[in-house]
């Protein structure tokens, strides 16, 4: 089973369900945000997102703010019937409102040129190294029709979801259709259509961290395809291994506090604090016996039989051998 279907198929608690949920907000509103230089730690991110006081300037406060506005608007936007041109200009009005200079940029296409460029002593001064030159500036709004008309059609519906991101995420960093806020809108975009064709339905991956841990591999990478005539697959490579590493993120912790069913057995199932702890116990050992859990709990025999009974009840542990070389492992 791969990593993705252990998370797709893992059966938790709510409680668990929705700390992932929001630990994966916090850390792609983090990443994304700070990939473009925004300061707030990921601590400070939490704190902001439950309307506590922070010490931080208000443009990153808002960014930050602004990018988990447009997280949490995903699922609208997905219910939409395509991704449009509509719908990328409200995408990036909700992430770059009240941070830019002039508010007419907000959820609008750049009305003159703009470059990606990088600052280097020459001398005794700083000079501006341009070291990526978008499309002209009136191409913007043809380029961005011919794109979106693309990723709608039905050449896209056999493509990987995952390629499909990947070659969103690019194109929208390509043509570089806005004043500022590019690359947060093509990270939001990217999400967007995983969750749309159903690959992170659950709001598990924290995509942004990967290219956030390694800002120069990111835009390296980003600035290859250029090099390389426009030839997609060092970046795609790039791209489905980010996705590959916040799948196993996801897995690692769903491994330890989830259960893995069987496919036509897919339900959510209830579980105490008490019953969470034998099974990550089995999880971490293998397999426990009733004394271990009797000096673990600090309850009585009788007590972990009845636990023990319930688990086996709902199929997630079973009970192997007699006697002495009686113990308990989770069910395959």
């Amino acid at each position: 089973m791969s990593g993705r279907e252990i998370i797709e198929h893992s059966r938790l608690i709510p409680k668990w369900e929705l700390r992932l949920k929001r630990q994966a907000r916090f850390h792609n509103a983090h990443s994304s945000t700070s990939i473009e230089g925004n300061r707030l730690t990921l601590q400070q991110v939490e704190a902001l997102a439950e309307n506590k006081q922070i010490a931080a300037s208000s443009k990153d406060k808002q960014e930050v703010l602004n990018y988990l506005e447009a997280l949490d608007n995903i699922p609208k936007y997905a219910a939409r019937k395509s991704i449009d041109v509509k719908l990328l200009l409200s995408i990036h009005k909700v992430i770059t409102k009240a941070t830019l200079k002039s508010s007419k940029d907000c959820g609008a296409f750049r009305d003159r040129q703009v470059f990606v460029g990088r600052r280097v002593f020459y001398g005794t001064q700083l000079k501006e190294v341009i070291e990526y030159m978008p499309p002209d500036t009136k191409d913007v709004p043809q380029l961005v029709k011919e794109f979106l008309g693309w990723l709608n059609s039905k050449k896209t519906k056999d493509i990987n979801p995952v390629i499909l991101s990947g070659i969103a995420h690019y194109e929208i960093a390509r043509i570089h259709p806005f004043i500022d806020g590019n690359g947060r809108t093509a990270r939001l975009l990217a999400t967007l259509i995983l969750y749309k064709s159903g690959f992170d339905y659950r709001r598990f991956f924290a995509l942004d961290d990967f290219y956030d841990e390694n800002r120069p591999a990111y835009y390296e990478t980003l600035k290859y395809v250029q090099k390389d005539k426009g030839d997609l697959t060092r970046w795609l490579e790039y791209f489905t291994e980010g996705v590959l590493y916040s799948v196993n993120k996801v897995k690692e912790v769903v491994t330890k506090i989830g259960l893995v069913p069987k496919p036509d057995n897919a339900l959510q199932l209830e579980l105490t604090q008490r019953q969470i702890k034998i099974l990550e116990q089995i999880r971490e050992k293998g397999k426990v016996v009733n004394k271990d859990l009797r000096a673990m709990l600090e309850i009585s025999r009788q007590a972990v039989l009845k636990e023990m009974s319930k688990l086996i009840e709902m199929e997630l542990v079973e009970l192997v051998g007699k006697g002495r070389d009686a113990h308990y492992r989770i069910k395959e």
